[in-house]
C-alpha cells in the first residue's frame, strides 16, 4: 500500500500550511481533495420542512431533537429512544414528513472541502482529476479521499490540532505576561520526568489537557496513577477501543498494583507482554504474538494484523492462524485463549509510535497546567476547549486561584488573555489539593469575541481603538452596531469605564450609574446619531478632546447627550447579571449560576464534586448540577450507555445512566 503520511499542525494555522504546499510545489501538482456531504436526519429534516413550507422553529425543534444519526434510521430512532417517544414524533401528521426524510438518506447534499487530505502529484496532476475552487479559495479535486487512492494519488493528511493551537498561545501569554521563554521541545526546560505535572495527572484534575480529559480517562488515569513518560503511553493506548472490547483494562490494573499476579497468555509471549503486565496493548505486541505463534516474520505479520480488519479478512486469517499455532505446539486451550486476544484487538489496536507521539504534547499541555495555568488554560478557552464548554474550563481556573476577569471595553480583545492581578487585589480561594498548582497570582480577561452577534470587524475596531473614554467615544469611533452595544452593557463591558464594579455595586443609589442608566444613554445616544444623519448642517465635525489617537478626526458634537447619572433606576442584580452572560456570552463570569442555590443544595443533603471523594464506597448520594456534556459512546455490551457531566461549581460531577433507567429520564437528560 501506499504510505499514510500525517502531520499534525496547529489548528489556528492550518489554511497556512496548504498554502506552503502549493507555494512550494505548484498549483498544477497539488490539489486538496474534496468530500461529497451526503443527507443525515439533521440535515434531511431541515431540508424536507423547508420544501414543505413547515415553521422554522418546529422545524429546529424536531432536528436538534435527533441524535447524529443516518437519516433512514429516523422512525427507528423514534421507536427507541425514549427522549425522541416522549415528543411525539411518531404521529399520523409527521408521516409524510418522514417518508420524505428516510427517502434522502445517503443522497449527495453538497461538496465541501475535506478538512485535512491533500494530494502531491506531478505536473500531470490537472489531466487526471477535475479541480474546481473550494469556499477557501483552495483549489479542490472533485474526488474524495477513497477514489484519490484508488488512482494511486499520493496523499497527505494535514490535521489541524487544537491543543497544538492552545500551547503555543500559552507559551506567547507566558513571554508576554512574565517575561519567560518556554520551549517546549527543550528538555532541560521541560523534563519528561518532573514530579509537579505526574502530581497534577494523578489528582486527575485534568480539564484541558491533551487526551486525558474525558470523563473515562480522567477515571483512567485515576486508577493507574501515571508516573513516568511510559505510562502515559499505556494509558492513551489502554483507551481504545480493542482493550475496552476485550476487557484489557482491568486485568493490566490489577496486575500493575499487585493485586494480582500478572497472567500471560503462553510462557512463549512474555517477551512480547512484559512491558504491559501480560496484557496486549499495543500494535507491535499483536505483531509479535503473530510471529512468536506462527512462525512468520514480523513484515508478513503486519500484513496479518491489517487484514484482520474486517470480518471476511478476520475469518479467513482464523483459518489459516489455528492450524499454523497448533503446529508450533501450542494446545487447543492455549489457541483458543490466544485467538480470543487477538480477534477482539487487533482491528483496533494502537500502535506504540504513535502512542508516543499522542503522548508527547499530553505530557506537554499537562506541563503548561502545572507549571503555567493561567497562561495554558487562557489558550484552551482562546482555541476552543474541546469536549466542554467554556464555562467549565473557567470554573476550573476559579478552582486554581485564578481570577476570570470581567468584559471590558477597554482591556479585552479578540482572545482570552492573560493579566497579573495588582497587589492588594483580593484573592480566590487556593486550590484545595497541594498537588494542584496555585494560580491566585493571575486573572484570565473574557475575549470579546464571545459576544452574541458581534463580528470580527467590529471586535477589531473596537481593539484598535482601545481606550475609549466614554460611551459616546465608544460609539462614534468603534463603530458597533446598537444590539451589539446593548449586550456589551448587559454584560458588564462599561461597567470599568463607569466604576460600576467593586464593593456597593448592585445598589442603583442616586448618584451612582448603573448598567440599565447606560443601556438608556445607548438609546439616546443612537437617537441623536440618526437625528444629526439626517440633519447634515448639524455635523460640522471636530477633533476630539477624548481618548483618539493623534491626527484621527472623530464626529464630537457639541450637542451629543451626556450620561445622566443616579436616574434610580436599579442596579442588576446578581443572578440577573449572571443570566445576562449566559444569555449573551454563554458562560457565567461574575458568579457560578451554581451559587444562587446554595441554600437548597445544602438543605437537600447535596454532596458537592470536591467532597465526593470522601463519600463512602456504594453510599448513595444526591449530586446537582449544570449540565457541560453527554456522551453516548458504543460500549462492550452493544446497549445505548449515557455519560452526563455536571458541573457543580467545584468541578464536574460524572454520572452515567443505564439503559434500563433512561426511559423516564433521557428527555430531561438530553434537553434540560
Amino acid at each position: 500500500e501506499l504510505p499514510d503520511i500525517d502531520i499534525d499542525v496547529e489548528s489556528a494555522r492550518r489554511t497556512e500550511i496548504y498554502q506552503a504546499v502549493i507555494d512550494r510545489f505548484g498549483s498544477e501538482r497539488v490539489t486538496c481533495v474534496s468530500m461529497m456531504d451526503t443527507y443525515k436526519v439533521r440535515h434531511a429534516v431541515r431540508d424536507v420542512g423547508a420544501a414543505l413550507g413547515m415553521a422554522p422553529d418546529e422545524i429546529d425543534e424536531i432536528a436538534t431533537a435527533f441524535p447524529h444519526i443516518r437519516a433512514r434510521d429516523a422512525r427507528d430512532a423514534i421507536a427507541d429512544l425514549p427522549e425522541l417517544r416522549s415528543r411525539g414524533l411518531d404521529t399520523p401528521r409527521l408521516s409524510r414528513f418522514f417518508d420524505l426524510v428516510e427517502a434522502l438518506d445517503g443522497l449527495p447534499r453538497h461538496i465541501a472541502l475535506h478538512p485535512s487530505g491533500v494530494v502531491l502529484s506531478n505536473a500531470t496532476l490537472l489531466d487526471r482529476t477535475p479541480v474546481e475552487a473550494s469556499g477557501l479559495g483552495f483549489p479542490m479535486s472533485q474526488f474524495d479521499k477513497d477514489d484519490v487512492e484508488t488512482l494511486g494519488l499520493l496523499k497527505l493528511d494535514v490535521l489541524g490540532i487544537r491543543m497544538q493551537s492552545a500551547m503555543a498561545y500559552a507559551v506567547a501569554e507566558v513571554a508576554r505576561v512574565d517575561g519567560h521563554h518556554v520551549d517546549l521541545d527543550d528538555t532541560a526546560q521541560v523534563p519528561l520526568d518532573d514530579e509537579a505535572t505526574y502530581r497534577l495527572i494523578r489528582t486527575t484534575h485534568t480539564l484541558g489537557c491533551f487526551q486525558i480529559e474525558s470523563p473515562g480517562q480522567r477515571e483512567l488515569i485515576g486508577k493507574l496513577g501515571p508516573e513516568r513518560f511510559e505510562d502515559l503511553v499505556i494509558d492513551i493506548s489502554l483507551f481504545r477501543p480493542g482493550p475496552v472490547k476485550s476487557d484489557m483494562i482491568t486485568p493490566f490494573l490489577e496486575h500493575r498494583h499487585g493485586w494480582r499476579p500478572a497472567a500471560y497468555l503462553h510462557p512463549t509471549l512474555v517477551p512480547a507482554l512484559a512491558e504491559t503486565e501480560g496484557v496486549v496493548v499495543f500494535h507491535e505486541q499483536v505483531l509479535r504474538i503473530v510471529a512468536e505463534t506462527t512462525g512468520v516474520t514480523l513484515a508478513q505479520a503486519d500484513e496479518v494484523r491489517r487484514s484482520m480488519g474486517t470480518p471476511a479478512g478476520q475469518a479467513e486469517i482464523e483459518a489459516w492462524w489455528r492450524p499454523a499455532a497448533r503446529a508450533r505446539g501450542y494446545s487447543p486451550a492455549d489457541v483458543d485463549r490466544i485467538w480470543g486476544v487477538l480477534a477482539s484487538f487487533a482491528s483496533f489496536g494502537f500502535c506504540k509510535a504513535h502512542a508516543a507521539a499522542f503522548a508527547l504534547p499530553t505530557y506537554h499541555s499537562a506541563w503548561l497546567k502545572a507549571h503555567h495555568p493561567a497562561a495554558f488554560l487562557a489558550g484552551v478557552l482562546t482555541h476552543d476547549p474541546g469536549m466542554y464548554p467554556r464555562r467549565l474550563i473557567l470554573d476550573d481556573a476559579r478552582s486554581l486561584g485564578i481570577a476570570v476577569l470581567p468584559l471590558d471595553v477597554n482591556a479585552s480583545g479578540e482572545t482570552y488573555r492573560v493579566e497579573r492581578l495588582e497587589p492588594g487585589s483580593p484573592p480566590l480561594p487556593r486550590p484545595a489539593h497541594p498537588d494542584l498548582p496555585d494560580g491566585s497570582a493571575y486573572g484570565i480577561r473574557l475575549s470579546l469575541t464571545d459576544v452574541m452577534g458581534i463580528s470580527a470587524d467590529e471586535v477589531a475596531r473596537i481593539v484598535a481603538g482601545q481606550p475609549f473614554a466614554d460611551l459616546g467615544d465608544f460609539w462614534a469611533r468603534a463603530r458597533v452596531s446598537r444590539p451589539v452595544v446593548e449586550r456589551l452593557v448587559l454584560a458588564g463591558a462599561f461597567d470599568g469605564l463607569y466604576g460600576m464594579g467593586g464593593a456597593g455595586a448592585g445598589l442603583g443609589r442616586r448618584g451612582r450609574v448603573t448598567r440599565r442608566d447606560v443601556l438608556l444613554h445607548v438609546a439616546e445616544i443612537d437617537r441623536w446619531d440618526r437625528s444629526t444623519r439626517r440633519s447634515p448642517s448639524r455635523s460640522a465635525g471636530r477633533r476630539s478632546g477624548g481618548a483618539s489617537a493623534p491626527g484621527q478626526l472623530v464626529l464630537d458634537l457639541g450637542d451629543r447627550p451626556e450620561l445622566t447619572a443616579g436616574t434610580g433606576l436599579p442596579e442588576m442584580t446578581g443572578p440577573e447579571r449572571v443570566r445576562a452572560e449566559l444569555d449573551i456570552l454563554g458562560l457565567d463570569a461574575s458568579s457560578h449560576v451554581m451559587r444562587f442555590y446554595g441554600p437548597l443544595l445544602d438543605a437537600l443533603g447535596v454532596v458537592r464534586s470536591r467532597d465526593l471523594l470522601r463519600a463512602r464506597s456504594r453510599s448513595e448520594v444526591w449530586v446537582a448540577g449544570v449540565k457541560v456534556a453527554t456522551q453516548t459512546p458504543p460500549v462492550r455490551s452493544g446497549r445505548r450507555v449515557v455519560f452526563l457531566t455536571l458541573d457543580d461549581g467545584t468541578g464536574p460531577v460524572d454520572a452515567t445512566f443505564f439503559e434500563d433507567v433512561q426511559g423516564p429520564y433521557a428527555a430531561t437528560v438530553f434537553h434540560s
